[in-house]
């Protein structure tokens, strides 16, 4: 099954690929590369979902948070590649979580992003390699903010 029919499967909703918000690209192809900025968990209203996990926010919470910043991800590779159907494997995952200073399950959180990456990806293409960590505090006070490497095709 390709990546388009595990979405459309899965009966997502896919936000807007968002814009720079400053001097930088959503996307960059450099060869077989495909570099994502930072993304933060972008909602299909064009709201951003806010919140400190640890304080405002639950782990349940930051998991949707990183998963909904997964989904601004796809919406940005979509719009730049013509169609998910193009990746051939993600490479790896950055993910900064907006947390209190004696959180400590970061990965709990990113897993939202990295589920849904394995969901529509499968389970050898869609998980790469990861890091998940902490932040003081986050564009906009946004919850999550994450950036991925993909490995494309033509």
């Amino acid at each position: 099954m390709s990546a388009q029919e595990r979405l459309k499967k899965l009966e997502v909703v896919l936000p807007p690929a968002p814009k720079a918000m400053g001097v930088y690209r959503p996307l960059l192809l450099v060869g077989s590369l495909a570099y994502t900025a930072g993304h933060g968990p972008l909602c299909a209203d064009g709201t951003l979902m806010t919140g400190r996990v640890g304080s405002e926010v639950d782990v349940q919470g930051g998991y949707q948070a990183a998963r909904q910043t997964g989904l601004a991800i796809l919406a940005t590779l979509q719009e730049g590649l013509g169609s998910l159907d193009r990746v051939q494997r993600l490479i790896k995952l950055f993910g900064l979580v907006n947390c209190t200073a004696d959180f400590t399950d970061h990965p709990s959180v990113i897993n939202g992003c990295s589920e849904l990456f394995r969901e529509v990806f499968g389970p050898e293409a869609g998980v790469g390699v990861r890091s998940a960590v902490g932040a003081a505090s986050l564009p906009a006070g946004m919850t999550t903010e994450i950036e991925a490497i993909f490995e494309i095709g033509s």
